[in-house]
């Protein structure tokens, strides 16, 4: 599956941004979605994730302020960060993965988009 991010930037604190997602591929027949980031000089962290059954799942650092959603018709994914902080800085990557099996699954990456909160 190939992905394509867009929506990153410079945005104050406070302020809100919307990542997208478009996938090669129906988005259906992904299981998984979501995005990881990166801030400098620290670990990669999982954001969110939505599943095909439309489950989600949120780092802590991100519950009540960011939301993962897909638009079917559009096969793209959106996070839309609200009330954002310094510590969101980071180069924001989506990945979508399937199943083929319990135990055997592929992972593909978008390119890593910037977010940058700084006043």
């Amino acid at each position: 599956v190939q992905l394509q991010a867009s929506g990153g930037g410079l945005v104050q604190p406070g302020g809100s941004l919307r990542l997208s997602c478009g996938t090669s591929e129906s988005i259906v027949s992904i299981n998984i979605m979501g995005w990881y980031r990166q801030a400098p000089g620290k670990q990669r962290e999982l954001v969110a994730h939505i599943t095909s059954g439309g489950s989600t799942n949120y780092a802590d650092s991100v519950k009540g302020r960011f939301s993962i959603s897909v638009d079917n018709a559009k096969n793209t994914a959106y996070l839309q960060m609200s009330s954002l902080k310094h510590e969101d800085t980071a180069v924001y990557y989506c990945y979508a993965t399937i199943m083929f099996t319990r135990s055997i699954s592929s992972r593909d990456w978008g390119q890593g988009t910037l977010v940058t909160v700084s006043s």
